[in-house]
């Protein structure tokens, strides 16, 4: 089920997808998804920015934990 919303969309770009046969509903669709997306990961980063801070001077001090178990 898809619901409808109201987007304003500046004539010239309607006219020149509509001409084209671009299908907007379906590329506004794509661009909201991963808008979501990008603000989603931007935000997990942004909460959890102390434990990659962490791990990332740890593993600056001491390796990668499984450095020695490495074949090449």
């Amino acid at each position: 089920m898809r619901a409808k919303v109201n987007l304003s969309i500046q004539p010239e770009i309607t006219e020149q997808a509509r001409e084209l046969g671009v299908n907007m509903s379906r590329v506004a669709e794509a661009a909201i998804a991963e808008a979501i997306k990008v603000e989603r990961n931007r935000r997990w980063r942004a909460e959890n920015r102390a434990a990659l801070d962490a791990y990332a001077e740890d593993v600056a001090e001491t390796g990668l934990p499984l450095d020695k178990a490495r074949l090449f």
